[in-house]
């Protein structure tokens, strides 16, 4: 038998690998500094590229009180992921022919048959346009303070006339009790229990391990622990992970960073494991706006949108004490999944941090990068810190802390042991330049800024108690 042979790559091919590597290497410098300056318990970070896993880490703690660190292998709730795989799961039972779009969800759930959300169709449910409370009169099990409902707790809501919100298709209407209502669906219509058909018929069809629908109690040491937010104290408490019962077709699933790119790898064209290329297509439609960004739309059990110029699919979960998100280009083939553990984890900012950087690679044609290499790093001074990173065979400098980390950074080119200002915003310093000074190793000893101050390597910065003239940062005491 002969051995297939891989074509060599072409020009364009080995420029976006080039591209790719650079931003990856950033990307991981970018995440652990944003993990602690935001000051989350921990960061898990995957992206799929090239038809596999091209990069996965993890930063901070799993567990803040007990001190243990987070791994790439830790498991998170993630929330309102799970509509995705309820998604997928009511296209497979339409490829099946158990069940059609325009169904009448009564049809399937008759329990409230001769209700007015009885009268929602399957499709209306999945775009969220049914008009459907969000979460009931009493939904306090968000705060853990009641439990999830069960299957005749949330009968009970479907079948009370004031969850009726608003007219169908009027607009986007976010409703968790509406998945849950096609979570009962997928029951009758699979004859299988929801958690059951989806850990079947998608989870376990993937060969995916750390992935479920439910909270599973065997597996609790392989969770993180989720926390509270920052907007009303400055410590963070740990929040117990519940089961959601009902709602697990709304917002049950657990899993983590490497198996969830690798589930929504399956949503890419060509890709025939779940679902056809029709029906993906029919899912990532974008469909209703769902507030006054016309970029931001939804979909059939998928949110569509926008990073830059880029069309985007994905979703996000926000779960007591996990945040989470999850972007896929379809066009270029790649899925970046980010989760966090905290209620105000920057999911959403740190996925598309990754895509943004794409896109400053992605401007021009590579430069020659020889020897810029060693300009490369993290510097610091009393004003704050800024990265000189490699990106796309340029170099820029980029500001960690801001939330974009493309927007109007600073293009530097060198010359000898200096590198120059040859694009900025008119607030910065156009035209002037940073000189470094290199010790004898060839690391960087400190560098002279554009605006005329000194940097120095962050681990070598420190500021002192209090800041005086002639004081010292780098060694961290006044002198």
């Amino acid at each position: 038998m002969r051995k297939a042979i891989r074509p060599s790559p072409t020009v364009q091919e080995t420029v976006v690998t080039q591209n790719l590597t650079e931003v990856l290497a950033y990307y991981d410098s970018w995440l652990a500094f944003n993990q602690r300056f935001q000051r989350v318990p921990g960061v898990q970070v995957a992206v799929y590229a090239d038809d596999a896993i091209a990069f996965s880490a993890a930063y901070g703690a799993a567990d803040v009180e007990q001190d243990v660190p987070l791994t790439e292998q830790h498991l998170f709730r993630i929330a309102s992921h799970s509509k995705t795989f309820t998604g997928t799961a009511v296209f497979q039972l339409v490829e099946q022919g158990r069940l059609r779009l325009d169904d009448k969800v009564s049809q399937h759930v008759t329990e409230i048959v001769g209700t007015p959300i009885g009268e929602r169709s399957v499709r209306e449910l999945l775009a969220h346009a049914g008009g459907i409370t969000r979460d009931g009169l009493a939904a306090d099990w968000w705060q853990l303070e009641t439990n999830f409902p069960d299957r005749e707790q949330l009968l009970e809501v479907l079948r009370d006339a004031s969850s009726a919100v608003i007219e169908e298709n009027e607009r986007f209407k976010y409703s968790n009790i509406g998945y849950g209502l096609l979570g009962l669906v997928i029951e009758a219509a699979s004859g299988t229990p929801y958690n059951t058909y989806v850990q079947t018929a998608i989870v376990d069809k993937l060969g995916l391990t750390q992935l479920g629908p439910e909270l599973d109690p065997a597996r609790a040491a392989e969770y993180a622990a989720g926390y509270s937010g920052l907007a009303y104290a400055d410590t963070r408490v740990p929040i117990d992970h519940v089961d959601t019962r009902a709602l697990a077709s709304a917002t049950g699933f657990f899993g983590n960073a490497r198996d969830l790119v690798t589930y929504f790898s399956a949503h890419l064209p060509g890709d025939d494991r779940l679902l056809t290329d029709k029906s993906k297509r029919e899912m990532q439609h974008p469909l209703w706006t769902t507030g006054t960004d016309e970029k931001a739309r939804y979909g059939l059990g998928l949110s569509v949108t926008k990073v830059g110029e880029r069309a985007v699919f994905g979703h996000g979960g926000g779960y007591p004490g996990h945040i989470t998100r999850t972007l896929v280009d379809p066009e270029k083939r790649l899925v970046v999944s980010v989760l966090t553990n905290s209620i105000d984890g920057p999911a959403s900012q740190l996925a598309e941090g990754f895509f943004r950087l794409l896109d400053l690679a992605e401007l021009k044609d590579r430069g020659d990068e020889t020897g810029l290499a060693r300009f490369t790093g993290r510097y610091a001074n009393l004003w704050g810190v800024n990265d000189i990173a490699l990106v796309g065979g340029r170099l820029y400098v980029i500001a960690p802390a801001d939330g974009n980390p493309a927007d109007e950074p600073e293009r530097l080119e060198a010359d000898g042991d200096t590198l120059r200002v040859v694009s900025s915003n008119g607030y910065s310093s156009y035209g002037e330049s940073y000189r470094f000074t290199f010790a004898p190793d060839g690391t960087v000893e400190s560098v002279h800024g554009s605006s005329g101050l000194t940097l120095h390597p962050l681990d070598s910065f420190a500021l002192p108690e209090r800041v005086t003239t002639g004081g010292s940062a780098r060694s961290g005491r006044s002198e």
